[in-house]
């Protein structure tokens, strides 16, 4: 169980839902308010927001996205990253906005210049991108603030993890959660490997949650029954719209089915519990027993033609009826009566 912010994040606390919203404002600040509406209207806990600009990130001309398989193929590294950044003189108007909502807001830094821009505004917590979480300087600067924050485990491999955790761990933090992550955009089911939650959370002994790029949302619900208390999903007003995250973003009815089902595979969850309910135990009743399917004398021995397994649970129970063939009855049993222990000697 780790603090964030005002919310305690665990095991014992349903999931924390995190809205992205990343470039899903299309440059626009009014569709950005609007995405917080969504966000607050479709019950979730949190809004996200990253803080960089294509010249605190990279420069232009060094690279250009050629893998077939990318949404932005053919577009150049600083090109893509000046048309998803949020301007900086937004942060505050949405931040405040998503307060008024009873949201959370925070950000993901990507340098230190954001880290300082971010403290200005008081952020209650950081996140920590797949991409900078063997950053080791912008790290420690995000610890310092004192504040909790969560890190996505993508384009990582275990040893290196292991390095990392190590890292914020000798810098005295433990209120941080890692979150599952495929950085593929969007991400395929069958590349999510959820099964790994449950090693992390071994591993690491810290709260695990799921950083979900998939299509829908089964990933996140299936993710929550494997034990994920925080579920971060990029969110957007309509797909049709474009924008640099819409594909594999959920749109408002979405984000809100995302919130009831993950809550309801969190509440199904339980405890290791074997003692029936006492709805349970009324029901027993309609399970079955040994009944009487004709008239029979005292005296007469059982045979597999007098008796039958049926429903409901009044008589001598299925498992018994080994028992009862050959017994002599105690008395006269008229037809459709159940079998009980005084009929028989």
């Amino acid at each position: 169980m780790i603090q964030f912010a005002e919310r305690s994040i665990g095991f014992n606390t349903k999931p924390f839902i995190i809205a992205e919203m990343s470039g899903n404002h299309n440059h626009s600040l009014d569709r950005a308010i609007a995405i917080v509406d969504a966000a607050a209207d479709a019950g979730a806990d949190a809004v996200k927001l990253q803080t960089y600009t294509a010249d605190t990130i990279t420069f232009p001309g060094v690279h250009r996205i050629e893998d077939s398989n990318s949404l932005w193929k053919g577009k150049e590294l600083y090109d893509l990253y000046k048309e998803a950044y949020t301007p900086w003189e937004w942060h505050k108007p949405i931040f405040d906005h998503a307060k008024k909502r009873g949201l959370m807001a925070f950000s993901s830094p990507f340098d230190e210049t954001a880290v300082a821009f971010l403290e200005s505004l008081n952020v209650p917590a950081y996140k920590i991108a797949s991409f900078e979480n063997e950053h080791y300087p912008l790290i420690e600067l995000v610890i310092r603030t004192g504040k909790p924050f969560i890190m996505s485990t993508g384009v990582i491999s275990r040893e290196a993890l292991d390095d990392t955790v190590a890292f914020i761990r000798s810098c005295g933090s433990k209120n941080f959660v890692l979150l599952k992550c495929t950085s593929t955009y969007p991400a395929s089911p069958e590349t999510t490997n959820l099964r790994t939650i449950t090693d992390m959370r071994e591993r690491y002994e810290c709260p695990i949650g799921l950083s979900d790029h998939t299509m829908g949302i089964g990933a996140s619900v299936a993710a929550v029954a494997m034990g994920a208390v925080v579920i971060e999903k990029h969110v957007t007003l309509s797909r049709a719209d474009g924008g640099v995250d819409s594909a594999f973003s959920l749109e408002p009815d979405e984000l809100k089915s995302l919130v009831i089902e993950t809550e309801r595979a969190w509440l199904a969850l339980g405890d290791v519990n074997y003692t029936l309910s006492d709805k349970d135990a009324k029901s027993m009743l309609y399970k079955r027993s040994i009944y009487v399917i004709r008239d029979l004398p005292a005296g007469h021995r059982l045979t597999p033609d007098d008796v039958k397994i049926i429903r409901p649970a009044l008589g001598m129970a299925p498992k018994r009826m080994a028992d009862i063939l050959g017994q002599p009855l105690t008395r006269d049993v008229k037809k459709g009566n159940p079998l009980t222990e005084d009929m028989l000697l």
